[in-house]
């Protein structure tokens, strides 16, 4: 496991997102990440609309999902599986851990459901 810190937990108010890069060792260029507090829970997907490569962070969050802000496609934060139309393919997912106050994000481990 190569969990990095991406922010403090008080970075995130509940339905929010915000964007990080990480940059894993071994890798020319940075992952763009977004961090997000929903229902309690602090998930991490990636930052990149499966249908339109456009910042997920710059949408709406809402109920464990979040929207795109161009085309409209939601997203289930937990599993990265698109909820409507337009995107049909899934965005990766990371593994989040919470300690000590900051949040960490294994871009490693990522899941694609």
């Amino acid at each position: 496991m190569s969990r990095q810190r991406v922010c403090a937990l008080t970075d995130l108010a509940e339905d929010t997102a915000l964007a990080v890069e990480v940059t894993e060792p071994g890798e020319p260029e940075p992952t763009p990440v977004c961090v997000v507090r929903s229902g309690g829970k602090v998930y991490a997907i990636r930052d990149e609309c499966s249908h339109a490569d456009v910042a997920l962070s710059e949408g709406e969050v809402e109920d464990g999902k979040i929207e795109c802000w161009l085309h409209g496609s939601q997203f289930d934060l937990e599993s990265g599986k698109p909820l409507c139309l337009p995107a049909t393919d899934p965005v990766p997912t990371y593994p989040v851990t919470v300690e000590d106050g900051d949040v960490y994000v294994d871009v490693a481990a990522a899941s694609l459901k």
